[in-house]
């Protein structure tokens, strides 16, 4: 049986924060929380004994009677769900140690692997389909084609590992070589392949050939801005008198990365502002130099956080027409504090308004022109199965730019 010195322990991990990011606000810094900075007071000091005695006693209620084992680990884990769950917040969550990897990879829209997104079509294949190979990538280079089947990764059966296992075994340290086998028109073939960084498309991009600029931007996360002002850039240089931004399901992301790219569209003024917990209040701003140009901005229930907040300071400055459904209203950002056994929590620290001072917690953006779809086509949107002659919120937004 687990005992609970070692339960309260982990548990405790919440109260010490190792290293702290703040992803909306894009700033990064180490350091502890000291108890001057945690403010603890004797009722709060109340308020812990309460807790940890209640906890002491469910531990040990556990250790004297529960019939079977149980993982402190586990049970580790749940108690810190549970701590963040308690604050009622939707946007605050915690990272176990095991995902946190992912967790930053995902946030710097770049991973170590070979380049291949691979899913399991059919039930009864043998390995995993891969649907895309990244350009210029490790796997492009080796070969890799779309339709090829992953069977075995360093010569074990890839569908037994199961996909999550499979891509954590194809991953690794960059510079290393993993060894993948391919099933390709019914001869298995074995490759090695080096790992490299691999760069996620964050921004996708074409012009239409009514001269509308079309940019759908996945997330605000690194190097976004950058790829963001590059697409729009080329677009305008091959011809485009209009830019289309599409920002349907993007979750967010940096508030730097955000503030980069409006402040190259729009003219001088507030762009964001951001009242953390202590009360202070931070206002980013443009400077004089902008884009004139037609814009429209494609949003649905799913836009969330930056790509809400891109949207109403185009609304505001009158610089592009919204199209679309109603955004979620995420007006909280967040840090994430990494914790002493690998783990983290990513909790809520300020609110954040648009260029006008208006906070969208809860309401979120209503487009200029509304335009609804079913939950099959708004499914088949998210899975990009639905092409831009049948896209109507697409085509709507075209339709608003005057063309």
């Amino acid at each position: 049986m687990k005992h609970f010195n070692s339960v309260l322990k982990k548990a405790s991990c919440l109260l010490l924060a190792i290293g702290v990011c703040l992803s909306m606000t894009g700033c990064y810094f180490s350091g502890y929380l000291t108890p001057e900075t945690q403010g603890s007071t004797e009722e709060t000091e109340q308020q812990d004994d309460a807790y940890k005695q209640k906890l002491d006693e469910i531990i040990a209620l556990l250790d004297q009677y529960y019939v079977d084992d149980y993982s402190t680990e586990e049970l580790g884990d749940y108690l810190a769900e549970a701590a963040i769950a308690s604050t009622g917040d939707r946007w605050s969550y915690y990272i176990s140690a095991e995902e946190y990897d992912a967790y930053t990879e995902g946030n710097a829209n770049a991973y170590v692997g070979i380049g291949v997104t691979i899913q399991l079509t059919n039930e009864d294949d043998e390995g995993f389909t891969i649907v895309s190979v990244t350009h210029n990538s490790p796997a492009e280079a080796a070969g890799l084609q779309n339709g090829d089947m992953i069977v075995a990764v360093e010569g074990e059966n890839a569908v037994e590992m199961g996909m999550t296992e499979a891509q954590h075994r194809v991953r690794g340290e960059e510079g290393t070589d993993v060894n993948i086998t391919i099933l390709r028109e019914g001869k298995e073939i074995d490759v090695t392949i080096t790992r490299q960084v691999i760069e996620v498309e964050v921004v996708e991009y074409e012009l239409f050939d009514n001269n509308v600029g079309y940019i759908k931007i996945n997330n605000f996360d690194t190097h976004s801005s950058r790829d963001s002002i590059a697409a729009i850039e080329d677009l305008i240089s091959r011809g485009a008198d209009s830019l289309l931004f599409d920002l349907r399901f993007n979750p967010g992301g940096m508030k730097h990365e955000l503030v980069a790219l409006l402040d190259y569209l729009l003219p001088e003024g507030p762009l964001f502002r951001s009242v953390d917990y202590k009360g202070k209040e931070e206002v980013d701003y443009s400077d004089e130099s902008c884009l004139d140009i037609p814009m429209a901005v494609l949003i649905n229930d799913d836009s969330y956080s930056a790509a809400e907040f891109f949207a109403a300071a185009l609304q505001e400055y009158e610089a592009g027409v919204i199209v679309g459904t109603q955004t979620c209203g995420k007006a909280n950002y967040q840090q994430t504090f990494r914790l002493s056994d690998g783990s983290a929590i990513a909790i809520s620290t300020g609110h954040y308004q648009t260029p006008n001072g208006v906070t969208l917690a809860d309401v979120g953006v209503t487009p200029d022109v509304i335009v609804e779809v079913d939950e099959e086509t708004y499914l088949n949107l998210y899975y990009e199965k639905v092409g831009h002659t049948d896209d109507a919120q697409l085509q709507a937004a075209i339709t608003a730019l005057g063309k």
